[in-house]
């Protein structure tokens, strides 16, 4: 049997004039869609402060969690920037950068700095100068470890595309043959 529709038919037309409306259909709502979730997801990604977050925010331990992070003393400009569009209280400084400096004695650790490297993670440059060889060492192990795991990884995958995964073992597209 002969499943092709002869371009001189009737049927032929009215095949053409269906998928030209499904497809121009499925191209403007596939393009608002793709508009939506770019804005949710901007949306998402902008942590605006309330006002009242600005003004009763216990700045000491938004600074710890900061310096558990490796963040530098640069991203007190995001909440005082955050602060400043919603018109809230501008934020403690102080306090800020005494939590961020109690957070900073965790981050810096040798244990920390290998962990950071091992799972995969960029050691920020944020520690104290003395003892700085040893925290690179650290990281620069586990990073070691890290690059070396990923290459065999990618070794072992027998099709390095992602044919194969999900169990349908070394099969390309998961048929039977």
């Amino acid at each position: 049997m002969n499943y092709l529709i002869k371009s001189n038919s009737s049927s032929a037309y009215i095949a053409s004039k269906l998928t030209g409306k499904l497809l121009s259909n499925t191209g403007i709502s596939l393009s608002s869609l793709g508009a939506i979730v770019l804005t949710v997801s901007g949306c998402a990604t902008t942590q605006s402060l309330t006002p009242q977050q600005c003004q009763s925010s216990n700045w000491q331990e938004v600074g710890y969690a900061d310096g558990l992070q490796g963040r530098s003393g640069a991203y007190f400009g995001h909440y005082t920037n955050s602060c400043a569009s919603v018109g809230g209280a501008s934020p403690n400084r102080i306090q800020w950068e005494q939590g961020r400096q109690q957070g900073l004695k965790n981050y810096c650790t040798e244990l920390n700095a290998y962990k950071l490297g091992r799972e995969g993670y960029d050691w920020q440059p944020v520690c104290p100068l003395e003892g700085i060889e040893k925290l690179e060492e650290a990281y620069s192990q586990g990073r070691y470890y890290y690059i070396r795991q990923r290459d065999l990884d990618y070794l072992r995958s027998p099709y390095p595309f992602g044919y194969g995964h999900l169990g349908f073992g070394y099969r390309p597209f998961g048929y039977g043959w």
